[in-house]
Order: structure tokens, then C-alpha cells, then sequence
């Protein structure tokens, strides 16, 4: 009886065993188990350098433009980029700048979800409105009047971020609608402040939250912390102007020692003359009246 138990009870262990390691392997699936980050990419290109492989596993090939349309710099390779890992500082040191518009093609057979990755750094220029430039998606404008010196400063790398998506043959960006061929289109925009570059781009599948951040940069942390404050200022009338008012002091420096006031100085011993002339008034006017 005991035996006809056991052979009862070990099928039902191995089926719930199965199903067991089922459902896990479907967790793990839906986990982690979609593609990478580097498998999401379908096009990088090194604009203006090599092939490159960061760490993330993107591979950036070498720049297809080289030799046809406008001109290689590696002036960046002199200089540190903050913001940026040190293994990917070469992503941004090199660059490919034109005289007029240019742009690279990028072919994307399946419809879904998309981000293009834009990397950029200002490597030459030490004031804003130097370089001033537009970049176009398939004739849409999707970053206007692009200054990157005023966006972060010098040789500080900086990514533009454009999300799109390509459904029954429509391309959808930026609120905008158009036919889409199979080829995305990514020109960088002649304008009146110098020429249009780029240093580095991708195309990837994924939302805005699958693209790598690069590193803190604290000074734009405490300006967007600034504008936030002036906003709220504007906002908030005139309660928040007072309550803005009264907080300045505390952030204020000070030039130098504090100016002693006059008006707080004791002023008893001005008494001590007056006292003294009155006194001698008196009797100079008594014998004159005596007279």
C-alpha cells in the first residue's frame, strides 16, 4: 500500500516541480530576460572618428561620411570631458561639422517605439551664441536653435533625447504626422551663428526611460534649481515675493565689516557744554539787568 502511495505521490511532485520551474523561467523572462540595451540599438555611428564599443556595449561604427560630406575634427581629443565615462570621452572628442546642412540616413524596417541619442560636447568655443543650430527628423524640426555652450558650458558632454514612433507607415514626432519610406532622416541644420555638427548618435527600440543617463552635472542641478525658485516667485504673487524677500539675507555676503551707526552713538556728552554756557548766561544776564 505504502508503495502504491509513493508511486501516486511522485508524479504529482515532478508535474508540480515542472510548473514550478515554469513560472519561473517565465519571471525570469519577463524580468530580465528581453533584449539589451546594445541589442535594442540598430544604428551608431562615431561621427567624425572609429569604430567604438562604450560601456554599454553600443557599437558605434566608423563614421560612413568620411570622405563625402563635410569635415572630420578630433580638436576634443586635447581635452577632458566632464559628464562622461572615461572609457566614452572619445564619443565626444571627435566630431563631424559642414558648412551647410548634412545628415546621415538611418533604414528601420519594423514599426514600434524609437529614440534617437544625439551626443554632443563644445570643445572650441568659450561663449554662447557662437554655434546656434536646428537638427531635423524626416523634415520635422525636433531640437530648435541648439546651443550647446549654453546648454552646459565648455567641453561638457551633452545628449539631445527624441523620442518618435513609426506605426502603418507614419512617422509620429514632436505632436507631428508623416509618411514614412523606411528610412529616417537626421540632418543637422545650416543656421546664422557658425556650422551644424555632431559628435556621435544612436537609434535604439525602447521608451525614454531605457536610454543611459550621463553624470550629474551640478551646475545645471542649481540653475534649474534657480529657475524653479523664480517660477514659483512669479507664481506665487506677492506672499511668495515676501516670503523670497525675507530668506535673500541669509544667502547674502557681505563685503565687509558692518558700518557703525551714527545715530546709535550716546549722545550725553553734548549735554555737558550746554549745561555749562546756560549756566553762565544766567547770571551774565541778571548783573546786566541790575544796570
Amino acid at each position: 500500500m505504502h508503495r502504491a502511495m509513493l508511486g501516486l505521490t511522485l508524479p504529482r511532485i515532478a508535474r508540480l516541480l515542472l510548473a514550478v520551474m515554469s513560472l519561473l523561467a517565465e519571471r525570469c523572462r519577463a524580468d530580465g530576460g528581453g533584449p539589451s540595451l546594445a541589442e535594442r540599438v540598430i544604428w551608431a555611428v562615431n561621427a567624425g572618428g572609429d569604430a567604438h564599443t562604450d560601456v554599454h556595449g553600443i557599437h558605434y561604427k566608423k563614421d560612413p561620411l568620411e570622405g563625402k560630406v563635410g569635415k572630420a575634427s578630433d580638436y576634443g581629443m586635447r581635452l577632458p570631458i566632464l559628464r562622461s565615462n572615461p572609457e566614452d570621452q572619445i564619443l565626444y572628442q571627435t566630431e563631424r561639422y559642414n558648412e551647410d546642412t548634412f545628415g546621415y540616413e538611418v533604414p528601420i524596417r519594423e514599426e514600434g517605439d524609437y529614440i534617437l541619442v544625439m551626443k554632443y560636447a563644445e570643445v572650441y568655443f568659450a561663449q554662447s551664441q557662437q554655434k546656434v543650430f536646428d537638427v531635423r527628423l524626416n523634415g520635422h524640426v525636433v531640437v530648435k536653435d541648439l546651443d550647446i555652450f549654453d546648454r552646459v558650458g565648455h567641453s561638457t558632454a551633452h545628449d539631445e533625447i527624441v523620442p518618435f514612433s513609426i506605426q502603418r507607415g507614419k512617422l509620429s514626432v514632436r505632436d507631428e504626422v508623416s509618411t514614412f519610406n523606411g528610412k529616417l532622416t537626421v540632418e543637422f541644420v545650416k543656421g546664422y551663428y557658425d556650422n551644424p555638427k555632431i559628435c556621435a548618435l544612436y537609434v535604439m527600440k525602447g521608451l525614454l526611460e531605457d536610454v543611459p543617463k550621463l553624470q550629474p552635472h551640478p551646475g545645471l542641478e542649481k540653475r534649474d534649481e534657480y529657475e524653479e525658485d523664480e517660477d514659483e516667485e512669479g507664481e506665487g504673487g506677492d506672499d511668495a515675493g515676501k516670503k523670497s524677500t525675507s530668506t535673500a539675507p541669509k544667502d547674502r555676503v557681505r563685503s565687509g565689516p558692518r558700518t557703525p551707526n551714527p545715530y546709535a552713538a550716546d549722545n550725553s556728552s553734548l549735554m555737558f557744554p550746554i549745561l555749562v554756557a546756560f549756566g553762565v548766561f544766567i547770571p551774565t544776564l541778571f548783573c546786566l539787568c541790575r544796570l
